[in-house]
């Protein structure tokens, strides 16, 4: 995925984090309602499968531990993340950039002839769009009216990290969002077992067709879908491979660290990029098959996509 590099206002160095911004408390602050509760208990986490990235840090599988918490059962939508701005004021940081990432068939024909034949060396589907923020999710002329029971995108994990504080939630952690996804099953490729689309019948929106070029959705949808799309797992959770990945609260890395296993892992205590997880709705066995629970990967924090959103946690 692309990264943003460019510097974002009023959160230079010395200026308070976009999440210490945020002072106001939610009406309904702390409220586990719309969430999923996840019981104390160890599960294992990772993967051995041939299908696995070792690059990505997927391996070894190894049991994990973790108190019970609560998890939303689907991704922040545009209506929740509107809530949020209204009773704020909250500026995003694509708002700030002025710009951010959209997939390129989902951009007009007349957009698309504004623009240069590539704005992504390597990933030439991605555009560099003014104006788009979550609110308009392809820039001008578009909007969220019809969309608010759809993940909110283009949220940096600042951006979350902020809309957590006003909630009185907090990112899950990766090894949490891991647990959850999995729904009580122990080691399967998907949430929902090991065969992608079982009697035939698909579980997830993913990229069907030839990737980048061709899109059949023969799952029902060319972008993002509505939150409740397809049939949650065991725990309720819906929607956790494909559609748009999630940020997690852990620092990134590779590497087998001490912090990335045993009881509660909170990941690595620092680093550049963060954890996401869950794969998206441009995701293909041929490119990028990490719709896989075991699945990960990662992007900076200031980095805003439209096939990025996320969902909240809590302790128990």
């Amino acid at each position: 995925m692309p990264t943003k590099t460019a510097p974002v206002p009023g959160c230079g160095e010395g200026s308070k984090s976009v999440e210490e911004t945020i002072s106001k408390r939610a009406s309904n602050y702390g409220d586990t309602s719309g969430m999923a509760l996840v019981d104390a208990g160890p599960f294992l986490m990772g993967t051995d499968s041939e299908e696995g990235w070792d690059a990505d840090g997927e391996k070894p599988i190894r049991e994990v531990g973790l108190g019970s918490y609560w998890i939303s059962k689907c991704c922040v939508t545009n209506r929740e993340f509107a809530e949020f701005v209204d009773d704020t004021g909250f500026v995003t940081e694509a708002e700030r950039f002025g710009w951010t990432y959209v997939f390129r068939i989902l951009l007009s024909k007349s957009v698309l002839k504004r623009l240069k034949p590539q704005n992504v060396q390597g990933l030439e589907w991605w555009y560099g769009i003014e104006g788009a923020y979550w609110k308009k999710p392809e820039g001008s002329g578009s909007n969220v009216k019809k969309r608010m029971d759809y993940p909110a995108i283009h949220i940096t994990w600042n951006d979350a990290a902020a809309y957590c504080k006003w909630k009185g939630h907090r990112l899950p952690t990766e090894a949490e969002w891991e647990k959850a996804a999995r729904g009580g099953l122990e080691q399967t490729l998907y949430a929902w077992g090991d065969e992608l689309t079982p009697e035939g019948k698909h579980r997830c929106n993913i990229w069907q067709g030839e990737f980048p070029i061709t899109n059949t959705a023969e799952d029902g949808h060319i972008g993002p879908a509505p939150v409740k799309s397809f049939r949650a797992n065991g725990f309720g959770m819906y929607n956790v491979a494909g559609n748009v990945w999630e940020w997690c609260q852990d620092w990134y890395s590779t590497e087998k660290l001490e912090s990335r296993d045993g009881l509660n892992p909170q990941g690595p205590e620092g680093g550049d990029r963060k954890v996401m997880k869950g794969g998206s709705y441009l995701c293909h066995n041929s490119y990028c098959n990490r719709y896989r629970v075991a699945a990960r990967t990662s992007n900076t924090p200031d980095t805003s996509t439209g096939n990025l959103g996320f969902r909240t946690a809590m302790d128990a």
